[in-house]
């Protein structure tokens, strides 16, 4: 089942995001950039993070294995980015990430845009290719932020 994103789940959030992260991202990562990364993707600022996008959970056996955001792009009205997407290792590869950005395609800031960004990990991106996002600008080497910038136009 996948709903909105609710303040009393930015714990469990910041929790999968951290689990995640140490176990499916440590293969492209350093232990020090993750937790990093994890010391920035706190409850708190997920809550906070509501303010300017909306999210969604994916929830198996009440539990939430996935999450995703979508929100605009540096406040532009025709271009949108999505944020945070992650599922739990043990459910990777089940189509939980799939339908994730299914329905973060069918939300309002997604369709008001023609351009859609993802600052996507060196891990996610050959999943993020699947789902039909290219390399911006055709740049398929990481940035200083060690993030491969993709994007799909509507």
């Amino acid at each position: 089942m996948i709903r909105k994103f609710e303040e009393n789940d930015a714990k469990e959030v910041a929790d999968l995001i951290s689990t995640t992260m140490r176990i499916t991202n440590i293969k492209d990562y350093s232990l020090e950039y993750i937790e990093n990364d994890i010391k920035a993707l706190t409850p708190e600022y997920l809550i906070e993070r509501m303010s300017w996008t909306n999210g969604y959970v994916y929830c198996y056996n009440n539990k939430i294995v996935g999450c995703g955001f979508i929100g605009s792009y540096w406040g532009k009205e025709d271009e949108s980015s999505l944020y945070t997407i992650f599922v739990l290792p043990d459910f990777q590869g089940k189509g939980i990430g799939r339908k994730i950005v299914k329905t973060l395609e069918k939300d309002d800031y997604f369709l008001r845009a023609k351009r859609v960004e993802i600052p996507a990990s060196i891990t996610a991106c050959p999943f993020y290719i699947k789902m039909g996002y290219d390399y911006k600008n055709g740049i398929s080497e990481p940035d200083n932020e060690r993030l491969i910038r993709l994007e799909k136009f509507r």
